[in-house]
């Protein structure tokens, strides 16, 4: 268990190092400890799994203020664990179930007990703006629309695959668009210098 709280923790930094989330974002996780475990996913539930990913991945986030939501197995719909100040600030509708390990997965229930003040919400409504997804369980949906994918030196924690995301706010405009600041003021300069 030491071995994958070490993981979590390489993995949640060197994510935080690539793309510094700012205060107040909300990252989603998902995950399976059957597959950290290395068994198929729902057939090993591992409460002490969970308690060590999050253990891992939990105090680099909360240090930088960052919301945490951690969803739920496809038995509670994909239904997520945050705190009920974080469904307040991103305006998230509460529902009533509560995670187990056999509905809503071991990461949940973890999560579940861990939070302060835990609510369940039905979906984030695509507003997460990055996520770690630990064995192939599918957060995508959770994320902002224009995902990238954020290659990681780690690879797997524990057995499981770990595909790390980061979104970016969506390229809008037609030809005479920009999209860095720095092509801008170059633009602007260009415009100055044709001024009579």
């Amino acid at each position: 268990m030491e071995n994958l709280k070490r993981q979590a923790e390489a993995a949640i930094r060197e994510f935080l190092e690539l793309f510094p989330m700012e205060r107040g974002s909300l990252f989603v996780l998902g995950g399976s400890t059957s597959e950290v475990l290395g068994e198929k996913v729902g057939t090993r539930p591992s409460l002490e799994a969970a308690k060590a990913i999050l253990e891992g991945l939990l105090p680099p986030l909360l240090e930088r203020g960052i919301w945490v939501a951690v969803q739920g197995c496809e038995h509670l719909n994909r239904a997520l664990v945050v705190e009920r100040e974080a469904a307040r600030a991103y305006g998230l509708e509460e529902v009533t179930v509560y995670p187990h390990p056999k509905a809503g997965g071991s990461l949940a229930t973890a999560a579940f007990l861990r939070f302060q003040d835990p609510v369940m919400v039905e979906s984030l409504k695509a507003q997460a703006q990055g996520g770690m997804d630990v064995g192939g369980v599918l957060i995508g949906m959770h994320l902002r629309p224009v995902a990238v994918p954020l290659r990681l030196s780690l690879r797997r924690i524990g057995e499981a695959i770990l595909i790390a995301a980061k979104t970016r706010p969506k390229l809008v405009g037609g030809a005479r668009a920009v999209y860095t600041r720095e092509e801008m003021l170059r633009k602007l300069e260009e415009y100055r210098q044709r001024l009579p």
